[in-house]
């Protein structure tokens, strides 16, 4: 509960109606147990005590029950017992509400007068005030008060709000409902559209299922009722100024919320499905917005754009492309909607106007609480660096997932129960019937506009056919689908609602789907001759994406950056840094002399100063971010007296963009994907997500795998997303040793990512400040770093300040101290990161005997830099052997990545050979004695002649 919805010095006074409800509750809870309520629930019991009708008679003439003489006991009683029967019915209504088309079971019936030991002509003396305060005026006693809630809890429409623990938020809610102001008015000329717009739902996937018979579409029949609910949120929220409407959904009902909210043309879509040529289909103006990358992908994960002409400010609606990982697509849904909600432009945090961009999001009732990303992005939405100011959630209830019915794949009761715990009220309602969706939809987007919060709807229907329309349901869900089988559709029911009331004639039902379908087979019939000649199976990418981002200008001057240095370390008159942390701090300034040397740390920090200095933006999330996981960062400093926070990149005096850095909660999945979508909407902020350390990035792995490796492959879709991974092998046991960089370089083909291990500070200067250049050019692509952990302070990483201000990135370093007698060298060493960095430090001790030995460290693994590797080789006439030196054993790491590459650039007189740990199940080793042993003998081996590393 907020601490500001009770007031100590109202006492009981203040609470009515539900909320009454809830405190009664909340004292039997404390009587019970004292500490099983919340600090302040519990301060306010022990000063006021038990709820009596003395502190009753004191509430507000609106609220005090008149009627009841005082001292009249069994009245007390009988009064008490009415707040609890309607308390009851606003807590457990939904229990026997007809929120279900089809139901397999009996309704419990557990709101009975007996129950609560009351009879009718008891509860008529009840004031109705006391029983519904929110709508009281209109009912003459108790009895109608009592009725009218049983009438708004338990029909169409049911509703779960005990969990919002905000008692102004309850009371916005309780008096929303049974007021009834909620229910927006339905005119005759909106019912007749929501019947037409209920004919193009189910007569585009009748036309769809008989034409390409046998094909997926994952239809949304059952469901129907989704499309004009999406119609009515996205209208409502344009009409209060939204310019942006981010939607996120797996592949149920999507071809159809394409076709009809996206405005996807039809004869597209059936080109889909009929292998045809369909490019010239969008249309010229560009209201529809669809990329297909070189390989493409299925129809029903592709995403679209569409632009809104029906105000007059520009405002877009957008379908998220999402591949079959279902729920994956919340955080990147949300990351969107936080992109297009802030304005850059200044320094700074970034300014959020939270009303520009609302997130949609759709789920299916098996995965909501079947996927743990769910809950993941759930708790992400109050968040300071996260929250989108409320997202509409739309549960695509079929009551079952695949094959498998509810009872088989969640715990609780309903599949919207998982967002209790997040506070968010939650709306459940009856497919079947149309109007009481769209007050659903209409109820979602007032909350939603009033609190920035989250809300759920739990739209409950059915699946008319298998899963992909190819399953027999029958097989598995006999009863349910024969009780289906003979369910009329939504469209049927609804038709004949408006026949009934005189609105449309029977033939007008027959008469707007022929003419309907008439209109789909003149679309279909324009592309089914059609058919494609031509195969492109060669699927190659674009040359810019082949490009391998050569010659991009990254050097500042260094008086830029000695003044840029200066202006970091100035910090407000009465901001109290922690003195041992300044003293640290107040050290960078010797850093930028002549003869200075900068860490990692302060070479972030520079590049970052430069590149706000150059107008472009950043974001910078992750566990610990804000200081550093080796606190090696400290980019947000906290007053030693008061806990007040500052960043020097917010009043640098040259920054022209935001800065945004946020420590994140204990999630991966969704947060990266926040970030991949944020990217992806802001393609011009340098995005960077950095693991706590590397191997947490497992967390995340759908993210790697479906979005950021493949997405533009498959959608077009760009990103230049950094991603830091602190790696390297300290001897500090299996779990945090690796960044698993086997797997990304796994995923590496056609330019989709660059991996680097790099072991100079000024590297990461120059790679970071690349990055930021080539954010808005076609050239952009993620960067995978694998980021140090014990080189953050190692001096042999340290740089000259020269090597920013002259200097550039360099794909490979090969080491000057070895290889001037160029005829004598038979062994190049390969290497990259920590391992090439205390190679190094040995190679220093034991030169003069190396004569035969050259060490080139590969800084950028991928894309793997042969061409510059080759003019080096060709400078040592009497090679014999290429040799792999890595950490890793010898089944992870870069090795079997390597190994071909070695092997071309080899000659017949060459072998190529590999020094590191043998293969593993495990990524390192548990004892730290053992790690070591093992580390010199990999340093040792690949410094010795006599010894050679193993082939593969």
């Amino acid at each position: 509960m907020e601490n500001q919805s009770i007031r100590l010095s109202e006492g009981w006074s203040q609470f009515y109606g539900p909320n009454l409800g809830y405190m009664l509750d909340k004292y039997e809870e404390y009587e019970k147990n004292p500490q099983s309520v919340e600090d302040e629930l519990k301060e306010f019991f022990k000063y006021w005590g038990a709820y009596s009708e003395e502190a009753n008679l004191k509430q507000s003439t609106v609220n005090e029950p008149r009627s009841l003489a005082q001292g009249d006991q069994d009245g007390y009683y009988k009064a008490m017992q009415a707040i609890k029967l309607a308390d009851s019915i606003r807590r457990n209504g939904h229990l026997m509400a007809d929120i279900s088309p089809i139901n397999l079971e009996e309704k419990p019936s557990i709101l009975t007068y007996a129950d609560f030991d009351l009879t009718e002509e008891d509860i008529k003396k009840i004031p109705p005030q006391l029983i519904s305060p929110n709508s009281h005026q209109s009912f003459s006693n108790g009895l109608e008060a009592l009725e009218h809630l049983k009438e708004t809890y338990t029909k169409r429409l049911a509703f779960e709000f005990n969990q919002v623990h905000d008692m102004e938020e309850r009371r916005w809610l309780f008096e929303k409902v049974e007021s009834r102001d909620y229910l927006p008015e339905i005119s005759d000329e909106k019912r007749l559209a929501l019947f037409k717009r209920l004919n193009k739902v189910e007569g585009f996937e009748h036309f769809i299922h008989k034409t390409f018979k046998g094909q997926k579409r994952f239809s949304i029949e059952g469901l129907d009722t989704m499309v004009p609910m999406l119609d009515e949120i996205v209208r409502e929220s344009v009409e209060d100024g939204t310019e942006k409407i981010m939607v996120g959904m797996a592949h149920r009902g999507r071809l159809n919320v394409l076709a009809h909210v996206l405005g996807k043309p039809y004869e597209m879509i059936f080109s889909e499905f009929h292998d045809a040529p369909n490019k010239d289909l969008v249309p010229s103006e560009g209201s529809v917005g669809i990329n297909y990358g070189w390989t493409g992908d299925v129809k029903y994960h592709l995403g679209a754009d569409r632009a809104i002409k029906e105000r007059q400010t520009d405002a877009t609606i957008t379908l998220a492309n999402n591949p079959s990982h279902l729920e994956f697509v919340n955080p990147v849904v949300e990351g969107f909607a936080r992109a297009a909600q802030e304005d850059r432009s200044k320094p700074g945090y970034p300014k959020q106007t939270k009303h520009k961009a609302l997130p949609i999001l759709i789920h299916g009732d098996a995965a909501f609480p079947g996927q743990g990303i769910v809950a993941e992005t759930l708790n992400l939405s109050q968040l300071y660096g996260y929250s989108t100011g409320g997202t509409i959630h739309i549960i695509a209830n079929n009551m079952i997932g695949f094959t498998t019915v509810s009872g088989d794949s969640r715990s609780t009761k309903y599949a919207s129960d998982p967002a209790k715990g997040y506070q968010i009220p939650i709306i459940h309602v009856n497919a079947d019937d149309p109007e009481a969706c769209i007050a659903a939809a209409h109820l979602a987007h007032l909350y939603q506009r009033e609190f920035h919060k989250d809300i759920v709807i739990d739209l409950i229907g059915y699946r008319r056919y298998g899963h992909n329309e190819m399953d027999e349901p029958l097989a598995t869900q006999p009863s349910l689908y024969k009780k289906i089988k003979e369910h009329p559709t939504v469209f049927e029911r609804y038709a004949e609602e408006l026949i009934d009331r005189g609105l449309i004639e029977k033939a007008e039902k027959i008469n707007i789907r022929e003419t309907f379908s008439s209109k789909l087979e003149a679309f279909f019939e324009k592309i089914k001759r059609n058919k494609r000649k031509f195969i492109d199976e060669s699927m190659t990418p674009p040359a810019y994406v082949r490009s391998t981002l050569e010659g991009i200008e990254t050097k500042v001057p260094i008086e830029q950056l000695r003044k840029l240095n200066e202006d970091l370390l100035i910090f407000p008159e009465k901001f109290n840094v922690f003195p041992k942390l300044e003293k640290i701090l107040k050290r960078r300034v010797a850093s930028l002399k002549d003869e200075g040397k900068i860490d990692w740390g302060l070479a972030e920090t520079l590049a970052f100063g430069t590149i706000l200095s150059e107008g472009i933006p950043i974001r910078l999330t992750g566990q610990d971010s804000e200081r550093g996981t080796f606190s090696q960062r400290h980019l947000v400093l906290h007053d030693y007296n008061s806990n007040d926070i500052y960043s020097p990149l917010h009043t640098l005096p040259t920054a022209k963009a935001s800065f945004a850095i946020h420590n994140s909660p204990l999630s991966e999945a969704a947060c990266v994907g926040f970030e991949y979508g944020y990217n992806v909407q802001s393609p011009e902020t340098l995005t960077i997500w950095e693991a706590q350390y590397g191997d947490f990035s497992n967390g995340a792995q759908v993210i790697f795998d479906q979005f950021l490796s493949s997405g533009r492959a498959k959608w077009g879709q760009k990103s230049g997303m950094v991603l830091l991974l602190p790696h390297g092998y300290e001897g500090q046991g299996p779990e945090h040793s690796s960044g698993r960089m086997e797997r990304f370089l796994t995923l590496a083909a056609e330019n989709n990512w660059h991996v680097a291990n790099l072991t100079r500070a000024s590297q990461y200067f120059h790679l970071l400040r690349r990055q930021s250049k080539l954010l808005k050019e076609n050239e952009i692509r993620p960067l995978v770093l694998m980021a140090p952990k014990s080189l953050l302070r190692n001096e042999n990483v340290a740089s000259s300040p020269y090597d920013l201000s002259e200097g550039k990135f360099e794909t490979i370093l090969v080491n000057d101290q070895l290889g001037n007698e160029k005829t004598e060298v038979d062994r190049i060493v390969f290497c990259s990161g920590k391992v090439a960095v205390e190679l190094e430090e040995q190679i220093k001790e034991n030169v003069a005997e190396l004569n035969w030995l050259q060490v080139i460290k590969v800084e950028e693994i991928y894309p793997f830099p042969s061409k510059k590797i080759k003019e080096v080789m060709d400078h040592y006439p009497n090679l014999k052997e290429l040799i792999w030196l890595q950490e890793e054993p010898q089944n992870m790491g870069a090795w079997h990545y390597i190994f071909p590459y070695l092997q071309d650039l080899r000659s017949e007189n060459m072998r190529v050979g590999f020094i590191g740990r043998k293969r593993r199940s495990s990524p390192a080793e548990g004892d730290p004695k053992v790690h070591k042993k093992e580390q010199n003998r990999i340093i040792t081996e690949a410094i010795t002649r006599k010894r050679e590393g193993s082939p593969e």
